[in-house]
């Protein structure tokens, strides 16, 4: 008898640990860990995941047999079920959100699988399965118990292979093609009775000799000297035989030319050699890489990554931004050409699923993609890259709220294999754990070329605003003027989407907010809408005050659109371009905008933070910073770090090749430490202004830290329970944790949810998992009131 041990998807406490499920007699040595089942749990059928195959079941009582199978084979391979557990215990998540996170989106929806003979004898040999037919759509309900167990044989042993076609938002691309049904011996026979003219006819004869009993796209066909006509002869004579082959959905738009590795400095060098060295002894050293910008970090990733190719192994690279991955991919594409796949939320769900299909069958051997790439199913990992390791995105805001690094540390250890932390400004925790020697430091500290690093200017706005009200300060201005007048290009940084910060009327004060939210809402003119970025609440821009009916109602602050119309006003022949969330929704149009502007099509981009980081545009020699103040208006303990990160990393953006650089910072705080130290780009500096600061206010990475958040429909429930929490939390830690708050959020009320929060910081607390799972557990009876509790383990912010 044997017993599956299956999670099933439904996320509470009580469903976090495997249910014991019977394994029907005809599936015996057929379900594997990693499989997804059909289960009846209580009056439902759910899906659940195989986590474990046992011959003992920890419950007395008759079991329930599993229902039937719904992946032909494992979708979550044996690593990445352990990281689940690991990953469901450090987020304080549930284990079914952690499974269901590993997987490409649309695996999560409806789908139909198909078989694929690898052999013709297959093909012969089962016809109650194949019916004569290479390529079958699985249907369970035509087949006997018997069949189903001969299809789980045939695909163990590599004999047929199973692919899903996504029924949902991702229909498969079915192309006609073409099945060699010739042997080779028959091909000289056929040969001989071609005319000598008719080279279509041989040309195909040659090909099916050399690739008996393939199938090949009719397109490939044609490419390769086929002409239509002579199909339809092999055809009538029975060569082949015409059929539909699935498309592979392709996410990369256009070709790439190879690239052979660059000459290294002496500095890149020392790092390749010390990353190499722990790729080939199979170590798992963290290594944190601190180059200043334009320094080569991206060519000592390419030749660390060629070189665990070179050990059979595999690498995974992750960014943290979309914007960044056509550029980056372009790159390692152009080294390592179809070897490399791409994952991010931009592609479609069939593309995604494509490109996991190829990682997880073994033809992708570099993975290229953001956050959620770091699941990638990759065997025998050998390098893991994390760029710009410092970003925010790289932690995840929803359950399970993991950190890339800490998940990419783990693979790593279970792999035996080095991950490389790269940025010109590392986050204040890495370059700790650096300077304390648990992380290995490497640091590339010029450019490339010796290129002098960007001159910045700062410009105070307060005394630029009492000369004149423009976006723009006069040397910014000017700035922009000449180097128009040069033919060379300009990025301007405005860290705010949308046309204006928000409308007021200027007779009674009167400002429109969201309904849901307690956050006023933004302008956005090209829609003629006021947006909340919160819940999606939109409503018409009123063109008198709904309150007192004056019609002096303004637009207040400054956002992306409204800057790309003073531009295009004030530089008439500028072409501009625009780069943020209301520019990129349409798929391709990240690539579009970067392509269009790496080409010189365009003299100016403007944007929101995705234009900050890792791009790479020789022609750029301007650099201007609208409102370097946007992230210290922030009450948060990371505000400083958060605004020197962004304005050192946006600053590397000019002078990139053998122009020389300038940037110009606009503020109304021009003696604050991090903009001062941004415009020499000193990290050293910085990280020990900002260490004192963290030291002095007991902050990361001198104190561990957890967020409790509460919500719910009513805000005095919210504030009761989180009251109650409190008082828990004081009577199971120690006197030394530091306990802040319950306090409201920063937005008290987002989608008519209250949230308050609790902050926990801490050195050592042995009783703190315990405690905060009992909370977990507690919480899960209170839930049937609307109330939910989300744990944060080392949130990024406060708010």
């Amino acid at each position: 008898m044997q017993i599956a041990q299956v999670i099933v998807d439904i996320p509470t406490r009580q469903t976090n640990n495997p249910y014991s499920y019977l394994i029907p007699d005809y599936l015996t040595d057929q379900v594997v860990p990693g499989m997804r089942v059909a289960v009846s749990f209580g009056n439902r059928k759910i899906t659940g995941f195989v986590v474990a195959i046992t011959d003992k079941a920890a419950f007395d009582g008759k079991l329930k047999p599993i229902d039937s199978l719904i992946d032909l084979a494992p979708v979550i391979n044996k690593e990445l079920l352990q990281l689940a557990t690991w990953m469901a215990d450090k987020t304080y998540s549930f284990k079914i959100s952690c499974l269901q996170t590993m997987l490409p989106g649309g695996m999560r929806t409806k789908n139909q699988k198909r078989l694929i003979a690898t052999e013709d004898s297959v093909v012969a040999a089962y016809p109650k399965i194949f019916h004569g037919q290479h390529e079958v759509d699985y249907n369970r309900q035509s087949l006997d118990n018997q069949s189903v167990t001969k299809v789980l044989e045939l695909e163990r042993q590599g004999k047929i292979r199973v692919e899903y076609n996504l029924t949902k938002h991702a229909r498969p691309i079915m192309m006609k093609a073409y099945q060699a049904m010739l042997k080779p011996d028959q091909i000289s026979g056929e040969l001989a009775g071609v005319r000598k003219n008719a080279n279509g006819q041989i040309r195909l004869l040659d090909i099916l000799r050399q690739h008996p009993g393939e199938t090949f796209l009719q397109s490939k066909l044609t490419a390769a000297g086929v002409t239509t006509s002579a199909l339809k002869t092999g055809e009538q004579k029975g060569w082949v035989k015409a059929t539909l082959k699935r498309h592979v959905r392709n996410p990369f738009l256009r070709p790439v030319a190879h690239t052979t590795p660059l000459h290294l400095n002496a500095d890149q060098q020392k790092a390749v050699d010390q990353i190499n060295i722990d790729v080939s002894d199979r170590k798992n050293d963290v290594f944190l890489l601190e180059g200043v910008t334009g320094s080569g970090k991206t060519e000592v990733y390419l030749q660390s990554i060629a070189h665990a190719l070179e050990t059979g192994r595999t690498a995974l690279m992750l960014v943290p931004e979309i914007t960044l991955t056509p550029q980056i991919v372009g790159r390692i594409r152009s080294r390592f050409g179809d070897q490399v796949a791409m994952l991010h939320s931009a592609l479609s769900n069939g593309e995604r699923y494509d490109e996991w299909q190829r990682i997880n069958s073994g033809q992708a051997k570099v993975v290229v993609g953001v956050r959620s790439a770091v699941f990638a199913p990759l065997d025998n990992i050998g390098l893991i890259i994390i760029d710009e390791e410092h970003d925010s995105s790289y932690k995840q805001a929803d359950n399970p709220r993991y950190q890339t690094r800490d998940v990419a540390k783990w693979r790593a250890a279970y792999n035996h294999c080095p991950v490389v932390l790269g940025s010109a400004t590392p986050s204040l925790e890495s370059r700790a754990r650096a300077m304390k020697g648990v992380y290995r430091f490497l640091t590339l500290p010029e450019r490339i070329n010796h290129h002098a690093l960007p001159h910045v200017s700062i410009v105070d706005m307060k005394t630029e605003m009492a000369q004149h009200q423009s976006i723009l300060s006069n040397q910014l201005a000017n700035a922009i003027s000449d180097r128009l007048e040069k033919h060379e290009q300009i990025i301007l940084l405005l860290n705010r989407r949308g046309y204006s910060s928000f409308l007021m009327c200027r007779d009674c004060g009167y400002v429109p907010k969201c309904p849901n939210c307690d956050i006023s809402l933004t302008v956005h003119k090209d829609t003629h809408t006021l947006d909340c970025h919160y819940c999606g609440h939109k409503e018409p821009i009123p063109s008198v005050c709904p309150q007192c009916h004056s019609k002096r109602i303004r637009f207040y602050g400054v956002g992306s659109q409204q800057l790309e119309e003073q531009v295009r006003n004030q530089f008439p022949t500028a072409r501009v371009l625009r780069m943020d969330v209301d520019t990129t929704r349409r798929k391709g149009s990240h690539e579009a905008i970067i392509d269009k502007f790496g080409a010189h099509k365009a003299d100016i981009l403007l944007g929101t933070q995705m234009i900050a980081k890792g791009l790479d545009f020789p022609e750029v020699t301007l650099v201007g910073v609208l409102n370097a103040d946007s992230a210290l208006q922030f009450p948060d303990f990371r505000s400083s770090e958060r605004t020197f990160q962004l304005l050192t990393q946006v600053s590397g953006r000019s002078g990139r090749a053998d122009k020389v650089g300038g940037v110009i910072i606009q503020t109304f705080n021009p003696d604050h430490y991090a903009i001062q130290l941004a415009k020499t780009q000193d990290y050293e500096r910085f990280y020990a202004t900002e260490m004192r600061v963290r030291h002095d206010g007991k902050y990361p990475p001198y104190y561990f830290t957890v967020k409790l958040t509460g919500n719910s429909p009513s805000e005095n429930q919210t504030a009761s329970e989180m009251f109650g929490i409190l008082t828990f939390l004081k009577d199971n830690l120690s006197k030394q944790a530091i306990i802040l708050g319950p306090t409201p959020k920063a937005i008290t009320r987002i989608n008519n949810q209250y949230y308050y929060q609790i902050i926990i910081k801490y050195r050592k607390e042995p009783n703190l998992k315990k405690t905060l799972d009992q909370i977990l557990v507690d919480s899960q009876k209170k839930q049937r009131h609307g109330l939910q509790i989300a744990i944060d383990n080392e949130p990024l912010d406060f708010m």
